[in-house]
């Protein structure tokens, strides 16, 4: 075969000094690098989200379950080295089982904004529950507000229920009722001050909180009342401009329930604030200054407001408490009567609700529950 046959081959350079050319990238490694920089670039988008997802604050407060706590056990401010009902100067009783008081957690109030992400997961939990932020705090409230709200309802509360659980005993106990707190927009704020002892609202004479409720809700929100309150010791009647909150007639200040007791009871909550646990501390009180439990060593929860006639009130949350009584294996749960509609439908599988209205009718529950006698419970 000649010369000319043979297929002719480049030549290439061998100076070191110039270097070889370099191979075009095979196409499986181009793929690679786009595929690389289409992650990477997935990646960072996603972040991106993320990130402005948790930057971005939405007008909504999100209410979850809280934990529950026991009141004849120790718990409290202390951690937990006291009991959180001390009562002195009265023979008191060993009581056994529990009468759980129920919490929620609320984020999204002012000063504790909640994220687009928050409340996504919120809508996705069944244990909690999304709000406008308008319809659980008014909107000219501070955080220190809402602080100083809370612990004033709680004191009502203790206060209150510490009342009840004596007059249940039969042991005589005098209410007094003054200002305890005036808010900055309060529409009585120009006639009203902290310290004030009120004794009529509209020509009545009040004697309690929930008469002094009762007549504040027979004027329109914007009328006018004539409030005889005692200041710096001598009686004086002032009149109080009346506001709208929550679809009622309010005044705009919170209302210091004080009483003489003939011995002292210390209830030590921690940092727990509002007045839905009164129900619970009047029963703890009850218990503990009667002869043998009246739980009969069952795990009982509960919440409900409670005023000084012994009347269970309506709360917020109710299904988140139920469910936080459940986690910590409470089988009974006491339900004010008027929370019952929140109530039905959702009860977590193996608690019974009890409909309860006053303290009366939750004494009774109880003390039924601690007995086993519970076939006629009413139930919402």
């Amino acid at each position: 075969m000649s010369t000319d046959d043979l297929p002719t081959v480049p030549t290439v350079p061998l100076d070191p000094a110039e270097p070889y050319p370099a191979a075009p990238p095979l196409p499986s490694e181009r793929r690679t690098s786009r595929g690389t920089a289409v992650a990477l670039g997935t990646v960072f988008v996603g972040l991106l989200i993320i990130a402005v997802g948790n930057l971005v604050h939405l007008p909504y407060a999100i209410m979850s379950p809280g934990p529950a706590t026991n009141v004849l056990a120790a718990g409290g401010g202390d951690g937990g080295k006291a009991q959180l009902i001390t009562i002195s100067g009265r023979t008191t009783y060993p009581a056994t089982g529990a009468l759980d008081f129920t919490t929620v957690r609320v984020n999204g109030g002012p000063g504790y904004p909640v994220s687009v992400w928050d409340v996504l997961k919120a809508w996705l939990d069944g244990h909690q529950e999304v709000y406008p932020v308008d319809a659980l705090f008014p909107p000219s409230q501070s955080a220190q507000d809402v602080s100083a709200e809370n612990q004033a309802q709680m004191t009502d509360s203790q206060q209150e229920a510490t009342a009840v659980a004596l007059r249940a005993l039969g042991i005589p106990v005098t209410q007094v009722v003054s200002v305890g707190q005036v808010a900055k927009d309060a529409p009585s704020g120009d006639a009203l001050r902290v310290g004030d002892v009120i004794t009529s609202v509209g020509g009545a004479k009040v004697a309690d909180s929930s008469q002094i409720r009762a007549q504040v809700q027979k004027v329109t929100p914007g009328g006018v009342l004539a409030v005889g309150v005692v200041r710096d010791g001598r009686p004086v009647t002032v009149d109080a401009r009346t506001g709208a909150a929550s679809g009622r007639t309010v005044l705009g200040v919170v209302l210091a329930v004080g009483f003489r007791f003939p011995f002292t009871v210390k209830i030590d909550a921690g940092d727990v604030g509002g007045p839905s646990a009164g129900l619970m501390f009047s029963l703890g009180i009850y218990d503990k200054l009667t002869d043998g439990s009246i739980t009969g060593g069952q795990k009982i929860a509960g919440t409900g407001t409670i005023d000084a006639s012994g009347t269970v009130g309506a709360i917020g949350g109710i299904r988140q408490k139920m469910a936080g009584a459940h986690e910590e294996g409470a089988a009974w749960f006491l339900a004010p009567a008027d929370n019952c509609n929140e109530v039905v439908g959702h009860v977590p599988d193996g608690m019974q609700a009890v409909k309860v209205a006053t303290f009366d009718e939750a004494e009774a529950a109880v003390t039924r529950i601690g007995r086993g006698d519970t076939g006629s419970l009413p139930h919402c």
